[in-house]
C-alpha cells in the first residue's frame, strides 16, 4: 500500500536544490545531505525565513503516536456499521432481494435496497456543475445494474462482523443483459466528446494541416501505445462515519480531498441547503485523486444513517475499491510525428481512446500535454470515448497527463532513434518560445534547464547511443530520458488569521492534507507572513465549513491555500500594527483571493521536469531492474525541500511501478477486474527501488502567486514510465509500447535478438 508521502523516503533516495545554470557536461554528482531540520517549536533566527527550510512535519508526532485521527477512527456513540452487497452481473436488472436470512443474523438492524432506501435527488446525474456529479452517485435508487460490483443492497448491523455476515446472507436475483467491458479502438460507439470533464479543454483540437505536413515530412514515426486500467491504492481505504442531527443536518467524518466541494455535491444530492453538510477530514491517509470527489460509499453511509436513525460507519474493503471508488481509465493511443532532418517537428498527431461508464461522461485529458509540449506548426489532438458497462473512472495522480506523456515521450524517443539524434537534444531543439496551443507567453518554462542539468548529473555524455550495446556480465544495461509536465493551477480560496492575547496565532483554511505535508508548508507560509516562528502558529484545516473552492487535487492545493493564508496573515499584521498590538480579546482577519486570481495576467503557467532512468535486463531470466531514477524539476519556489522531495520521489516511483508492474486485468466473462486487491495488483515495493534522486532547480517565477510556489504533487509521476520504457529499449533493442513491461516481454525481446544475431 502506498501513501502520498511514504514512497521513497528511505536511504535510496535523495533530494537537493540546484542552480539553474549548466554544469560541466558529463559530470556526475552526489546530492549533499539535507541540513538538519528545525523543530516546529523552535523559532528560526530572525533573518532565516521559514519558507524554504526543511521543517519537519508539524503533525509527525501525532501520526506516529496515533493521536492523529483518520475518518474511521473518530469516537462516535452508538455507531452502527454498513456492508455493501455488490452486483454479481455485469449488466441487468435486480428482480428480487431476499433479506430474511440477513435480518436473522444477531445484531442485524436493516437491509437496504432500491425499494426501501431513502430517496435522493432524481436529476442529480445531470448536475454537471457539481464536483463528482454522475449516475454512479445514485446509490440504491433503481433496480438497474450498470456494472459488476455496483451496490444493489446493503446490510446495517450493530457490529462490523454482523454487518458483513448479514450482507453475505442477502440473496439477490437478476435479469441479466449482455455486458461490454473491454475497451477497443474499433468500438462502434466511440465518439469525440466536446470537452474533457477534468480540465475543460476541447476533445478535438487542430492547428494547421497535420496530414499534409506528415505526408511531406522527411522523417516520420507512427506507433500505437496502450496503458491498462490502474488502481489508486492509498493506505487508508475510503472511509466514512455519517450522522444526521435533529435539524436534518448531515455530519460526515470522511476521507476526503475536497471537504468544501464535496459538501456542496452531497447537499445537492440529498436535497439539502448548501451548508447543511459538514465534512470533517482532518487527516487523510493518501488519496492520489480518488478521494477528490464523493463516491458511492459515502452516499451509502449517509443513506444507512438516515434509515436506522443513528451514526453509521463504513470502510470500503480493498477488493471492492475498484468497483466502488474507481480506477484510471485504460488508454489506446496512436502518435504520429513528422520532422525535418534537423529534428525540428513539423507535425504532431495524437489520438487517445479512453472509456467511461454509461451513466457518466468522465473524460480524461490524455492529449492535453501534447498540445503545448513542443513547437510544431501543425498539430492535432483527439480524444475518443467509449461508454461501457463499467464503473466510472476516477482521478488518479496527474490524470490524463500520466498516460498521455508516456505515449508522447516514447514516440519522441522513437523519432530520435530514426533521426540518429540524441533524445535530449531532440527535445531541446523543439523548445517553443510561446505556448504552441494558445500563443501565450510562459510565466516560466524550465524544461531545457532540467534536461541539461539532468544530463550532466546522470552522465549522459558517456552514453553509447546504440541499443543493446552495453553488457555487465549477464545483464544488458540501457538508459532513457523523458520530459515531465503538469499545468500549474490555482483556485480561489479564503483563510482566517487570528492573533491571540498570549502571543500565538491561529490560522483556519479549508485545506486537506493527504500526507503531502500541506499542514506543515501552510504553517511555514503563515509564520513568514506574520513574522513569527512556525511553533507559534496553530493551523486548523480539514472542515467543509472553512470554505475554499481549491481542493487537494490537480496540484493546486498549496499554491491556492497558501495565497489565502499569506494574504490573511499579512492583513492581520497590518491590523495589529494599526491597533498597537493585540487587543485583550484577540484580533482576527479573513481574506479571500477570488479577485486577486481574476486579476492575474494572462500567461501560460506550467511545471516541467526531465526524468532519466537506467534499466538492466537479465539475459538468462528476463528479469528487469531499474538501477537508477533521476528527476530534475522546475517547479517554482520550493517551499519545503523535505516535503517536496517526498512528493517528487513518490511520484517517480509510482511511474516506475506503472512501467513494470501495475495493470488491472479485465475478465470479459463476468465483467469486472480479476485482480482487484493487492495480492494480484502489484505495486513497487522497497526491494524494487535501487536508487532514486529528485533535484529542484532554483526557478523564480514572480507571476504565479505571492508565495511563488507551483504544484508538485503530480509532476513526479509524469514521464517516469516513458523514461523506463525508453531505457528498456536502449538495453534490449526492443520497443515496449504496451504497459506494464513484463518479464515475458523481456524474454521475447531477448529471443528476437538472439535469432537476429544468428541471421
Amino acid at each position: 500500500m502506498r501513501t502520498d508521502t511514504a514512497a521513497g523516503t528511505g536511504t535510496a533516495g535523495t533530494g537537493t536544490t540546484a542552480p539553474a545554470g549548466t554544469p560541466a557536461v558529463g559530470a556526475r554528482t552526489t546530492a549533499p545531505a539535507a541540513p538538519a531540520a528545525p523543530r516546529a517549536d523552535r523559532a528560526p533566527a530572525a533573518h532565516a525565513p521559514a519558507i524554504g527550510s526543511p521543517l519537519v512535519r508539524v503533525d509527525g508526532l501525532d501520526k506516529v503516536t496515533g493521536a492523529a485521527r483518520y475518518a474511521y477512527e473518530f469516537p462516535v456513540s452508538g455507531a452502527a456499521y454498513v456492508w455493501p452487497v455488490g452486483a454479481t452481473v455485469g449488466r441487468g436488472r435486480v428482480t428480487g432481494v431476499d433479506a430474511e436470512a440477513a435480518l436473522a443474523v444477531p445484531g442485524a438492524l436493516a437491509v437496504l435496497d432500491h425499494t426501501n432506501a431513502p430517496r435522493l435527488r432524481a436529476d442529480f446525474a445531470d448536475s454537471g456543475e457539481l464536483l463528482g456529479a454522475g449516475g454512479h452517485m445514485l446509490v440504491l435508487q433503481s433496480p438497474e445494474v450498470a456494472h459488476h460490483g455496483q451496490i444493489v443492497a446493503a446490510a446495517v448491523a450493530e457490529t462490523l462482523e454482523a454487518a458483513r455476515e448479514a450482507a453475505a446472507a442477502v440473496a439477490v436475483t437478476y435479469e441479466r443483459e449482455p455486458h461490454h467491458v473491454v475497451l477497443r479502438e474499433d468500438d462502434d460507439g466511440l465518439y469525440t466528446p466536446e470537452v474533457s470533464t477534468n480540465d475543460g479543454t476541447p476533445g478535438f483540437v487542430e492547428r494547421g494541416d497535420p496530414d499534409g505536413a506528415l505526408a511531406a515530412a522527411p522523417v516520420r514515426v507512427e506507433a500505437r501505445y496502450t496503458t491498462p486500467a490502474q488502481f489508486p491504492s492509498p493506505m487508508e481505504p475510503h472511509a466514512t462515519i455519517a450522522a444526521w442531527d435533529g435539524d436534518g443536518r448531515l455530519v460526515l467524518h470522511n476521507a476526503d480531498q475536497a471537504p468544501f466541494m464535496s459538501s456542496l455535491t452531497l447537499a445537492a444530492l440529498f436535497g439539502l441547503d448548501p451548508g447543511a453538510v459538514e465534512i470533517v477530514s482532518e487527516h487523510v491517509g493518501g488519496g492520489f485523486g480518488s478521494k477528490g470527489s464523493p463516491r458511492a460509499a459515502v452516499v451509502l453511509a449517509a443513506l444507512a444513517a438516515r434509515a436506522v436513525g443513528r451514526p453509521v460507519k463504513i470502510a470500503v474493503p480493498r477488493r471492492q475499491m475498484p468497483s466502488l471508488t474507481g480506477y484510471r481509465t485504460p488508454t489506446i493511443q496512436r502518435v504520429r510525428l513528422g520532422a525535418g532532418r534537423d529534428g525540428r517537428l513539423t507535425a504532431v498527431d495524437h489520438e487517445a481512446v479512453i472509456q467511461s461508464s454509461r451513466s457518466t461522461e468522465f473524460v480524461e485529458q490524455v492529449v492535453s500535454s501534447t498540445r503545448m509540449m513542443y513547437a510544431a506548426p501543425h498539430a492535432r489532438a483527439t480524444l475518443r470515448l467509449a461508454r461501457l458497462d463499467v464503473m466510472t473512472p476516477v482521478w488518479f495522480r496527474a490524470p490524463g497527463h500520466t498516460p498521455g506523456m508516456f505515449a508522447l515521450e516514447s514516440a519522441m524517443d522513437e523519432l530520435a532513434s530514426e533521426l540518429r539524434m540524441d533524445p535530449v537534444e531532440l527535445r531541446i531543439v523543439n523548445e517553443p518560445e510561446t505556448d504552441p496551443e494558445n500563443g501565450l507567453p510562459f510565466s516560466s518554462r524550465g524544461l531545457v534547464a532540467c534536461l541539461r542539468e539532468g544530463a550532466a548529473r546522470f552522465g549522459w555524455a558517456d552514453r553509447d547511443p546504440a541499443p543493446a550495446a552495453r553488457r555487465e556480465g549477464r545483464w544488458l544495461v540501457g538508459t532513457g530520458v523523458a520530459a515531465s509536465h503538469h499545468p500549474d493551477y490555482v483556485f480561489p480560496s479564503s483563510a482566517l488569521a487570528r492573533a491571540e492575547a498570549d502571543g500565538t496565532y491561529r490560522v483556519r483554511v479549508g485545506a486537506a492534507d493527504l500526507g503531502t505535508g500541506a499542514r506543515t508548508v501552510l504553517t511555514q507560509v503563515a509564520a513568514d507572513a506574520l513574522g513569527t516562528a512556525p511553533g507559534r502558529v496553530r493551523l486548523e484545516i480539514g472542515r467543509a465549513s472553512m470554505g475554499s473552492l481549491a481542493f487537494a487535487g490537480g496540484s493546486m492545493g498549496t499554491a491556492s491555500w497558501g495565497w489565502a493564508v499569506d494574504k490573511a496573515c499579512r492583513a492581520l499584521t497590518a491590523e495589529l500594527a494599526a491597533a498597537g498590538g493585540v487587543p485583550p480579546g484577540g484580533l482576527e482577519v479573513r481574506a479571500d483571493t477570488t479577485e486577486d486570481i481574476a486579476g492575474r495576467a494572462e500567461l501560460s503557467r506550467h511545471c516541467f521536469g526531465a526524468q532519466f532512468a537506467q534499466v538492466r535486463v537479465d539475459t538468462d531470466t528476463g528479469e528487469i531492474r531499474v538501477d537508477r531514477l533521476l528527476g530534475v524539476f522546475a517547479a517554482g519556489r520550493i517551499l519545503n525541500p523535505l516535503t517536496a522531495r517526498s512528493q517528487l520521489v513518490g511520484g517517480m516511483l509510482m511511474g516506475q511501478s506503472m512501467a513494470l508492474l501495475e495493470g488491472a486485468e479485465v475478465d470479459q466473462e463476468f465483467g469486472d477486474f480479476a485482480n482487484p486487491d493487492l495480492a494480484g495488483y502489484h505495486i513497487a515495493s522497497h526491494a524494487d527501488v535501487r536508487g532514486v534522486e529528485a533535484v529542484f532547480l532554483d526557478e523564480r517565477d514572480d507571476r504565479l502567486n505571492p508565495v511563488g510556489g507551483k504544484g508538485i504533487g503530480e509532476l513526479g509521476i509524469v514521464g517516469a514510465a516513458a523514461a523506463v520504457a525508453n531505457a528498456f529499449h536502449h538495453a534490449t533493442g526492443s520497443r515496449a509500447r504496451d504497459l506494464p513491461i513484463r518479464i515475458e516481454d523481456a524474454r521475447r525481446a531477448l529471443t528476437a535478438a538472439r535469432e537476429a544475431a544468428r541471421g
